[in-house]
């Protein structure tokens, strides 16, 4: 385990308690949302049709995601995170809710699960900005079968070169430089998180075995009022700002095919991915 994981490990375990709220009233809903304003999907058109797909969700928290596409007709869904804190919470909720599905303790960056054995993999957060990119990346056309899609949310570009180092909200103005984006850390915090330019990201994407299908901009609704934490304090980034520069962007990527597989070819009884 290299040193960003196992940080973000233990800041995620020290976390979890305060994330069981937000879960359970995630779970509570069948409508599937995207991000810190919780954008509607039937207004992003980020994901695919799951119908029948087998789902693996890279950095799954409280499993929320997972049981929103298990419930729009996914044929299996795997979430994998590295806390044992979140996945405990995940199993509750899967009990409470009656909507079992496999979990399994993993970092993004070297999943246990087989090669070609999924349809769709997902990140809301979660690998998408806690996992080294030129790691799970790989790792997730790896786990996906020729043709398979990839679809990732993390911050925007513009809402961290706006943010400062001293952990305070964005600004109106770039306070750090673009070139040279990668790995960020936060004051009196253990965890590591990865952003990289548009330009990097479009190149590892296209090294990784991805062909780019869309890039969505997020932006908070003209209705919404400002996000609220757990703890009840106001989110990192005010409504105000996220309506005028995107807080958060989804990528959509297809794994390249080879070998022109088409889906019908493909065994009907598929072996488990573990």
């Amino acid at each position: 385990m290299d040193e960003s994981i196992a940080g973000n490990r233990a800041h995620w375990n020290t976390t979890a308690d305060h994330w069981v709220a937000p879960g359970r009233r995630s779970w509570s809903t069948d409508e599937v949302t995207w991000g810190t304003f919780g954008v509607p999907e039937a207004d992003l058109g980020a994901l695919p049709d799951v119908t029948g797909r087998d789902v693996v969700e890279l950095g799954c928290g409280t499993g929320y995601l997972s049981a929103w596409l298990a419930r729009r007709g996914a044929a299996s869904v795997v979430g994998v995170d590295p806390t044992e804190g979140q996945l405990a919470s995940a199993r509750r909720f899967q009990a409470e809710f009656a909507l079992p599905f496999p979990l399994v303790q993993a970092a993004g960056e070297a999943v246990p699960l087989r090669d070609a054995s999924f349809d769709v993999a997902v990140s809301e957060y979660g690998a998408a900005i806690w996992a080294d990119p030129h790691r799970w990346l790989p790792e997730a056309a790896r786990l996906l079968r020729p043709g398979g899609e990839l679809v990732f949310l993390g911050n925007s570009v513009v809402f961290m070169l706006c943010c400062q180092d001293d952990d305070s909200p964005p600004t109106e103005q770039m306070r750090r430089p673009q070139r040279g984006m990668g790995r960020f850390t936060w004051p009196d915090d253990p965890s590591v998180e990865f952003h990289l330019s548009h330009g990097d990201m479009v190149r590892l994407l296209r090294a990784s075995g991805f062909e780019v299908l869309d890039l969505i901009e997020v932006y908070a609704g003209d209705d919404v009022a400002d996000a609220t934490l757990c703890s009840g304090e106001v989110e990192f980034v005010s409504a105000e700002w996220a309506r005028r520069w995107p807080v958060e962007e989804i990528w959509r990527a297809r794994k390249r095919d080879e070998v022109s597989l088409a889906r019908t070819e493909r065994p009907s009884r598929r072996p488990p991915p573990f």
